[in-house]
This record gives C-alpha cells, sequence and structure tokens, in this order.
C-alpha cells in the first residue's frame, strides 16, 4: 500500500456507502505523479484533512528559464513546468507509482520504470522527457520536487468533475471528450449536468469523506489536447464559452474530515 492508496477489498466493496440511493457515484480516482506526465487510475485512497490528493503532482519537470529554487524548493506558478499546455504530446502520457518506482509510458518513447528520488532516476527521466517536448519547449529539463505538491494552485486542494457536464460539453464540441483532458482527481456519475457549479461554499459526502468545494476551476488550452493522439483538436475553450459563459469546468475542494473512498461511493452535499 503507498501513499495513501489502499488494495482493493475482495467483490469490490459493499456497504450502504455504496448503493442505489439518490445522489452521484464516485466513478474514476486519478492522481498524477509527475505534473502534465500521465494519469494513474486508483480503485481506492485514503484522503487526510487539510491535505492533497496523494502523490499527486509531487513532482515536475522545470523548463529553460524557470524560477524554481532547488536549494528552496517551494512551490512556483504552472509556467515554470513543461505542460500540456505548451507541449500537448505530454496529454499521451500514462503513469504508475508501486511506492518505490515510477513507470512512465508514451506511444513514442519506451516505457521507463525508475525511482525518480534518486540521480539516476531523475536524469532518465529528464531524457525521457526531452524528445516530447523539445519541439515546443527549451531545456535544459530538470526533475523537481517542492515542499508541497506542484498543483496549478497554491492551495491543498482537490479536483471534482462531473461526467454529466463532460457530457454536455462533449455535445457543444462536436466529438466525445475524454476526462484524461482536464487531469482531475474525482469524476462523478449521476448528477445533473453543471449541478457541481452550484456547490461552491457547500460540504459534500463521498463516502465517509467530507469535502468542503471552494471555487470553480479556471480552465486552458491543455484541455485542447487529445489523450489518445497528442494533438490539439478540439476547440473547448469556446465550448465552454457557449454553454456557461466563461472557461470554468470542474470545482476545487479541500477535505475537511478524512477516511477512504472508492470507486462507487455516494457523492452528494450534506
Amino acid at each position: 500500500m503507498t501513499a495513501g492508496e489502499q488494495a482493493p477489498a475482495p467483490g469490490g466493496g459493499t456497504g450502504a456507502r455504496r448503493s442505489d440511493a439518490a445522489g452521484g457515484a464516485l466513478a474514476a480516482i486519478h492522481r498524477h505523479p509527475v505534473k502534465s506526465l500521465g494519469v494513474e487510475a486508483l480503485e481506492r485512497v485514503t484522503l487526510a484533512p487539510g491535505a492533497w490528493m496523494p502523490l499527486d503532482r509531487v513532482w515536475a519537470v522545470t523548463r529553460a528559464g524557470a524560477a524554481f529554487d532547488a536549494a528552496n524548493p517551494d512551490w512556483v506558478e504552472p509556467n515554470n513546468f513543461a505542460r500540456v499546455t505548451h507541449a500537448p504530446r505530454l496529454a499521451q502520457a500514462r503513469a504508475g507509482w508501486d511506492g518505490a518506482t515510477l513507470t512512465l509510458a508514451h506511444p513514442d518513447a519506451p516505457v521507463l520504470s525508475v525511482d525518480p528520488e534518486t540521480a539516476e532516476g531523475r536524469a532518465a527521466i529528464e531524457a525521457w522527457v526531452a524528445p516530447l517536448v523539445e519541439d515546443a519547449l527549451s531545456g535544459p529539463f530538470r526533475l523537481v520536487r517542492a515542499r508541497q505538491p506542484l498543483t496549478d494552485v497554491d492551495r491543498p486542494w482537490l479536483s471534482l468533475h462531473s461526467m454529466a457536464s463532460l457530457r454536455a460539453l462533449s455535445e457543444a464540441a462536436g466529438k466525445p471528450l475524454d476526462p484524461l483532458r482536464f487531469r482531475g482527481n474525482l469524476w462523478v456519475e449521476r448528477l445533473a449536468a453543471w449541478e457541481e457549479t452550484q456547490w461552491p461554499g457547500r460540504v459534500i459526502a463521498v463516502g465517509p469523506v467530507r469535502l468542503r468545494v471552494v471555487e470553480p476551476i479556471w480552465r486552458c488550452a491543455a484541455t485542447q489536447a487529445n489523450p489518445d493522439t497528442g494533438a490539439r483538436d478540439a476547440d473547448t475553450l469556446r465550448a465552454m464559452r457557449e454553454l456557461v459563459g466563461d472557461t470554468c469546468f470542474g470545482v476545487y475542494a479541500e477535505v475537511v474530515e478524512g477516511g477512504e473512498i472508492a470507486l462507487g461511493d455516494v457523492v452528494l452535499p450534506v
């Protein structure tokens, strides 16, 4: 078991927290060990109050001119790093973490399994990333770790999204949109489209966990990149503006009561 992740219970879990009761159902749990370098799907995870999703954006790859200071490794703005926004081929990356080894996969690169906490592992990841981004970004590229996760906002929040809203956005965009375009943490089924936009300021139950929804998530051009092809093939920002009048999709939330969540958990305001 690693960084809050739990092995699935036999039979996938039972009990009142997973039922046909009113409310949404937790459909996906995602984390991204290295910022913009792939998603890892989980069946369950333990969340702690006031903390980030375990092992989410723990590492990132700096680009030329980055303001990140390895001697004083504080959080810095996202544009200091190699991201899908600038290098859409990164959208095709997938990741896995077993507690000691980070595995990265991409259609145009060999599978890499290394310890990112060693000099050899860092160098291997930097060499693996460079061909995927050097047509869009300048190096040197350096794998770094800060005192806190390198998420897009300097707050211990996670992101929550609705599958129904994604389907509505897909219709407006004229093509099915993969959830991986949005690099979110939690995806919920059985909500009305855009129901989550009414949640800022409210407390939401996800199984035994309580989340306080903080604010909507403003989106960028990274969502235009197809996670299967690495091509920018959908004007997601235009579709958002047409549907909701801005470029927000999903909401940020903070954990106020911790515990283990798992796929199928009921999700509803309390």
